[in-house]
């Protein structure tokens, strides 16, 4: 008597579990880890770099309006919200570049993330759909690191 198991594994390699393992297959070497780390990178190097442009003229002058934000919105407890102001703004231009670049890419992505907890636990707690979006590819970069396509590679940092 056939072992009901090896029968269904049998009649599914050649069958359609088969077909689908083989085209699983095939996207596993065409979607690669440093196109997914590429994208996680520009992905989220993207929505910092452009909140942070939102909060400056010219290329580091901060807006007015950013300290009134810190003031009256997106207050953090234990920081005055000058300093806030001040943190978040140069946070948001240096490790999304670093990220688009490949250098310090767990480092950068650590540090947009714990940002993104703080944004979520204190500023827009309702907002976690969105912020859930945001962390998602940073865990991928932190837990998998940018790939071969990154500064960090050329210079040995994993």
């Amino acid at each position: 008597m056939m072992n009901p198991a090896t029968a269904f594994t049998d009649a599914s390699a050649t069958g359609i579990i088969g077909l689908w393992n083989r085209i699983a297959g095939q996207l596993d070497g065409w979607i690669s880890h440093n196109l997914i780390a590429l994208a996680s990178r520009i992905a989220v190097a993207a929505i910092f770099f452009y909140s942070a442009r939102t909060k400056v003229d010219g290329l580091l002058t901060i807006k007015d309006t950013t300290f009134v934000l810190f003031e009256e919105d997106y207050k953090v407890p234990l920081l005055p919200p000058e300093f806030a102001a001040h943190m978040a703004t140069y946070a948001e231009h240096l490790f999304p570049i670093l990220l688009v670049l490949g250098l310090c890419t767990r480092l950068s992505a650590a540090a947009l993330l714990g940002m993104t907890a703080v944004i979520q636990i204190f500023v827009y707690p309702d907002a976690w759909p969105t912020h859930l979006t945001w962390a998602v590819p940073m865990l991928y970069l932190i837990g998998r690191g940018g790939g071969t396509w990154t500064i960090d590679y050329r210079l040995g940092i994993k």
